[in-house]
């Protein structure tokens, strides 16, 4: 093998296969940059939208919109748009699912407000839900209640994309004087 194959696959795979040893490359990621994930998507117009990884965070700027919208997972493969790739395409979308971010008028169940009991104001806890999806229970000031519920409800990408990694498609969060209840549901 040496710099001069003619197509340069060789190359290319030792590349990959040093970038991968190395922590750089995708695991998932074919040689011409495409690779399958999930995604959030973030931002979503007519004419493009942005797609978050997420589990390594990185952005992709979709030169065009396949017809997502914002606050969806998507499961799919992107691939990098030539010949600059700099912008890049949702080549396959496998599920698509709106993931909802929404307060509940319910309290806390009792096993959330145990688990707030046993721990410290500032800490949190995640357990896991009968069922799909996981519930974290966070212990604040009982005057910060509020301000810890408004907080969640002000960063919706957060919750999203945990949801995403966990395949849910709800986020209810439940509250009680001195304690927050996120709960990723189906």
């Amino acid at each position: 093998m040496t710099d001069r194959d003619s197509d340069g696959s060789e190359l290319d795979a030792v590349r990959d296969a040093l970038a991968s040893a190395a922590g750089d490359a995708d695991a998932g990621a074919a040689a011409d940059g495409e690779y399958d994930g999930t995604f959030l998507v973030t931002h979503a117009d007519d004419d493009s939208a942005v797609l978050r990884d997420v589990d390594s965070g990185q952005v992709h700027t979709l030169s065009s919109n396949p017809g997502v919208a914002e606050g969806e997972a998507v499961e799919g493969v992107v691939a990098p748009d030539p010949p600059m790739n700099v912008s890049w395409q949702l080549v396959e979308a496998h599920e698509r699912r709106q993931i909802a971010v929404e307060e509940s008028e319910e309290p806390p169940t009792r096993h959330s407000l145990d688990l707030a009991d046993d721990q410290a104001v500032g800490e949190l806890t995640r357990t896991e839900r009968a069922g799909t999806g996981e519930i974290h229970v966070i212990s604040v000031p009982e005057d910060d209640t509020r301000r810890a519920v408004a907080d969640v409800l002000d960063d919706p990408d957060t919750s999203r994309t945990h949801a995403a990694r966990l395949g849910v498609n709800r986020v209810e969060i439940r509250s009680a004087p001195g304690v927050v209840a996120v709960r990723y549901m189906p």
